[in-house]
Order: structure tokens, then sequence, then C-alpha cells
């Protein structure tokens, strides 16, 4: 069986499209969405990572976390990638989307256990219905091509060339992003 893999927490991005609110700051069950997702990762592994924009006043929500926090400067989701991978001491890493409310510890630990529990080198959520989605665990074999990405679409070329294992998870947990105040709306209002 194979070791936890670490999780990291992509919450570096500029919320842009949130017209001057910060989307990782929304409330779900009454905690801001990027501290319930730090907390959801820290009940799973013991090595928490956590990119975020230089300065930000998100950190400020992580003070009591275990999770190691890496600041830069405003860029791609590769940076965030990139940045993180360089952090990463595990053998394996979980990378997460901060903007998906639908993941939570169940969802992590099911991965992480699929994950101890296969020998797999890429492991990429679905939804209930097979939609691939996130959060996707990559084997430390694939930190250097991680560590090479450009650009803002994360590790879809990486995902194009390998054979990838794949885990549904409830609903639309894999699937469920929100980036703008319609998305989060909307969601609101089927829950």
């Amino acid at each position: 069986m194979r070791p936890t893999p670490a999780i990291l927490i992509l919450a570096a991005g500029a919320s842009s499209r949130m017209r001057g609110d910060d989307k990782l700051l929304q409330e779900v069950d009454g905690t801001p969405l990027l501290l319930r997702a730090v907390r959801a990762a820290c009940a799973v592994s013991d090595e928490v990572i956590v990119t975020l924009p230089r300065n930000s006043p998100r950190r400020a929500w992580l003070g009591d976390t275990p999770a190691r926090l890496v600041e830069l400067d405003a860029g791609a989701m590769s940076a965030s990638i990139r940045a993180g991978v360089a952090a990463c001491r595990a053998e394996a890493v979980l990378i997460h989307l901060a903007d998906m409310p639908e993941i939570d510890a169940a969802a992590f630990d099911a991965l992480a256990t699929a994950w101890r529990n296969s020998d797999a080198t890429i492991l990429r959520a679905t939804d209930a219905d097979g939609r691939p989605g996130q959060p996707v665990v990559f084997d430390r074999t694939h930190f250097g091509a991680l560590s090479d990405l450009s650009g803002d679409t994360g590790a879809k070329p990486i995902l194009a060339r390998h054979r990838v294992a794949t885990l549904a998870l409830p609903g639309r947990a894999a699937t469920t992003d929100l980036d703008t105040p319609e998305d989060w709306a909307a969601w609101r209002a089927r829950r």
C-alpha cells in the first residue's frame, strides 16, 4: 500500500469573474470556502500545501491551520502548480482547485484511499456519470512534467498523454466549480 499523497490546493487565482467579491471567501456551511477546503485536506493528509497570491487577505483565514502556504506573484494556473509541486515532499500530490465547494474531506479521503490501493501513476476524479473532473493525483514520476507546465490550462497536456485511472465521486462534486456570482447563486438555489 502506498502512502497518502500530499494535497496541493490551488488558491492563487484572482477571482476576476466575481466582479469584486472573492469566490474563495464565499461561505459554505458557514465557513469560507478556502478554509473549509484546507481543513478538509488537513483531515486527510499530513502534507497540505496552499498556493496564494502574494500578500493576499486569504492568508489571514489560514493562520491556525498546519498547511504550508506558498505565496506567488499573479500568474497562470501553471505557476501555482509549479510552485506547489516544488514545495511537495511526498511521493504523490493530489491537486485540488479551491473553487470546488462539493469537494470535502470524504472526497479527499476517497481519492487518497483509492490512490493508496492502486498502482496508477495518475488518478482523476469523475462525477457520478463518469465525466472527468477534479481533483487529480499525480505520482512523483510526473513532477518533472508538472514543473514544466505553462499557461492556464492546468495539467491537461499531461492527462492527454498518459493512461489515467478514475474514481467516481458522488453527484457532480468533481465537476462543480463556481467562478461567477451567478454560478454561486444557482448552486445555492440547488442546495
